[in-house]
C-alpha cells in the first residue's frame, strides 16, 4: 500500500520492498546500510577502495542521520544553511558528491521549518553528474513527515519513486500516518537496491521468514493501527485530513503575522506547521516567549537554527489532526497576552547586554542570551512571590 503511495514501477519484473521499523530512525539506519553495502560491493568488484564512504545532507537534517554517520563510520558532508534559505541546496548538494558518496539524502518536511527539499531538480543534476562522471550515485528521500501529506495535498509534486534516481523513502507511521508512536516504514525502489546478504531468512516460525532489522522483539500493534487506518480512511480520508491540518495551518499564520511582531519563515506548501521569529527590533527573544506560553499550557519549542543560519531562533508549532481551528485562534490570542506581558518587564530584564573598553572579552551572543533568560526569570520569580504564586 505505501510502494503504491509513493509511486513505485508495478513492471512485472519490478517489485518494490519494505519493512516496518520502530520509527524513521531506525528506518533511516536500514536504508543507509544498504545504500553503504551495495556502493562497497560496486567498488571492490571494480577493484578500488571503499573505506570512505560518504553521504550528502543539507545540515537542517533530523540527528538520526548523524548517528547513522556516527555508528557506521560514513562521513556526513553537509550543506550549510543560509539567510532565508533553510533546506538543502540541490546546487551546492552535488558540488559535495564524489566517488566515495554512497547516496544524497533530501528530506521531504524538514524538521526546521516544514520546508519540502527540491528533490525533482536534486535528480536532474545528479543524473547529469553521473553521467559526466561514470558514478551511480542514488537518492534516498526521508519523508519522515512528508510523506503522508505530499501523495494527497500535492499529487503533482515530483519527489518520489517516478523519479529514478530515487532508490529508497523512508516515513514515520506515527506523524501524519496517524498512528500512535513507535512505527515507521522504509521502501526499496525494487529487490535490487536491498542487498541480498544484509536480508537474513528462518524458518523455526514454521516458513521462511525473511528479516532485516536492528531491533528484534516487538509489538505488532502499531503494524496493526497502521493497517487499520490505510483501509478505514483510505485516499479520501486521508486527503480531508490533511487539507484540515493544511488550513489550520493557514489560520495560525494569518493569525500570528498579523501581530505584526513576527516574521513567519515556514513555506506555505510543505508540512502543516508554522515556524516563526521575532522581527529583528524587538527587544524579547524567542525563548522568552516559549517559556511564558508554557503557563498558559503550550509546550512550544524555540532553537536555533544550524550552520550557517544559527544566528536565527525559530518556534515552531506543528499542526495535527486534533489541532482544531479554536486552538489556533487560542494560541494566538496566548501569544497576544504573552507579548503584552513581556512588554511590561523592566529595562533590566530586556536590555541587551555590552562590554565597554577595558572590560572583559566579549562574550558570545548564547552567553548574552542565557544572561538576559535569567535576569528575565529571577524578575519573574520575585512578582510570582509577590502575588503569592508558587
Amino acid at each position: 500500500m505505501i510502494a503504491n503511495l509513493f509511486n513505485a514501477p508495478l513492471g512485472e519484473s519490478e517489485v518494490a520492498v519494505g519493512v516496518g521499523t520502530v520509527g524513521s530512525s531506525e528506518a533511516i539506519m536500514l536504508a543507509g546500510l544498504a545504500f553503504k553495502r551495495k556502493w562497497q560491493n560496486k567498488r571492490r568488484a571494480q577493484g578500488l577502495p571503499c573505506d570512505k564512504p560518504n553521504i550528502v545532507t543539507g545540515a537542517n537534517v533530523q540527528v538520526c542521520w548523524e548517528k547513522f554517520a556516527r555508528y557506521f563510520e560514513v562521513e556526513l558532508k553537509e550543506v550549510k544553511l543560509r539567510d532565508g534559505y533553510y533546506v538543502m541546496d540541490p546546487e551546492k548538494a552535488v558540488e559535495m558528491v564524489d566517488e566515495n558518496t554512497i547516496c544524497v539524502a533530501a528530506i521531504l518536511g524538514s524538521t526546521l521549518n516544514g520546508e519540502f527539499e527540491d528533490v525533482k531538480r536534486l535528480n536532474e543534476l545528479l543524473e547529469e553528474k553521473n553521467k559526466e562522471t561514470g558514478w551511480d550515485t542514488p537518492i534516498h528521500v526521508d519523508a519522515a513527515s512528508g510523506g503522508f501529506i505530499a501523495p494527497f495535498l500535492y499529487p503533482d509534486l515530483e519527489w518520489d519513486f517516478r523519479l529514478p534516481l530515487v532508490k529508497s523513502i523512508n516515513v514515520s507511521g506515527h506523524k501524519y500516518g496517524l498512528v500512535y508512536a513507535g512505527v515507521g516504514w522504509v521502501i526499496w525502489r525494487s529487490k535490487e537496491d536491498l542487498p541480498e546478504e544484509l536480508i537474513f531468512h528462518i524458518n523455526y516460525l514454521g516458513a521462511d521468514q525473511p528479516t532485516f532489522t536492528l531491533n528484534f522483539s516487538k509489538g505488532s500493534s502499531q503494524i496493526i493501527a497502521q493497517y487499520y487506518q490505510l483501509i478505514r480512511l483510505g485516499f479520501e480520508g486521508y486527503k480531508n485530513i490533511m487539507e484540515n491540518c493544511q488550513e489550520n495551518a493557514k489560520i495560525l499564520r494569518e493569525g500570528i503575522e498579523n501581530t505584526g511582531r513576527f516574521v513567519v519563515i515556514s513555506k506555505e506548501m510543505g508540512v502543516p506547521l508554522v515556524a516563526f521569529s521575532l522581527k529583528d527590533n524587538s527587544v524579547h527573544n524567542e525563548f522568552e516567549i516559549a517559556d511564558t506560553l508554557r503557563r498558559f499550557g503550550w509546550i512550544i519549542p524555540a532553537y536555533t537554527m544550524p550552520p550557517d543560519a544559527q544566528h536565527v531562533t525559530v518556534l515552531r508549532v506543528v499542526i495535527r489532526e486534533d489541532f482544531s481551528r479554536t486552538l489556533a485562534e487560542r494560541l494566538v490570542a496566548d501569544i497576544e497576552k504573552v507579548l503584552h506581558e513581556l512588554d511590561t518587564l523592566p529595562a533590566r530584564a530586556n536590555a541587551k547586554l555590552s562590554v565597554t573598553e577595558g572590560a572583559p572579552p566579549k562574550k558570545t551572543a548564547l552567553q548574552m542570551q542565557m544572561e538576559v533568560c535569567d535576569h528575565w526569570k529571577k524578575f519573574v520569580m520575585e512578582r510570582r512571590k509577590t502575588n503569592g504564586v508558587c
